[in-house]
C-alpha cells in the first residue's frame, strides 16, 4: 500500500521514529490519524499548540491516563509550556475532578446549575473587563 509507506515515511520524517504504538494501528487508521495527529499535535489550528496539549494533559491526568501524560507533557514542553504552567495544570485538573465529584456526588439539578452557570457568565462579562484581581 503505497499510502501507508507514504505516511510511514512522513512520520519518521517528522518525529525523528515511528512508534510502535502507531505500527500497531490498522494501516488505514494510521494513514487517516496521522495527519490528524500531526496537525493538532505540531500544526496550526484556532487553539495555540501549547494551550491544545495543557488541556490534554488536565484531561489525561483525569482520565489517569499516564501514556497520555507522558505525551501531553513532551509536547506541551516542545511549545514552550514552563514548570510553573505545568504546576498549574496539575492543580486545575484536581479542581476540575474535585468540583465535578463534589457537584455530582449531590445530585445537583442541572436545569438549576445551567441557569446559574449562565447568570455567573453574563455577570462575569457585564463587570470584568479582564482577569479578577485576588
Amino acid at each position: 500500500m503505497e499510502e501507508y509507506e507514504k505516511t510511514l515515511d512522513d512520520i519518521k520524517k517528522t518525529i525523528g521514529l515511528i512508534p510502535g504504538f502507531m505500527k500497531a494501528l490498522p494501516k488505514e487508521v494510521l494513514i487517516h490519524d496521522w495527519v490528524l495527529w500531526k496537525k493538532y499535535t505540531l500544526g496550526t489550528s484556532k487553539i495555540p499548540a501549547k494551550y491544545r496539549e495543557l488541556a490534554g494533559l488536565e484531561i489525561a491526568a483525569n482520565i489517569k491516563c499516564p501514556y497520555c501524560e507522558l505525551m501531553h507533557t513532551a509536547m506541551a514542553k516542545f511549545h514552550g509550556a514552563t514548570e510553573e504552567e505545568l504546576a498549574e495544570i496539575y492543580y486545575l485538573a484536581s479542581l476540575t475532578a474535585r468540583w465535578s465529584t463534589m457537584i455530582h456526588s449531590q445530585h445537583y439539578n442541572w436545569e438549576t446549575f445551567e441557569k446559574e452557570a449562565q447568570q455567573i457568565g453574563k455577570y462575569l462579562q457585564k463587570n470584568y473587563e479582564k482577569e479578577i484581581e485576588i
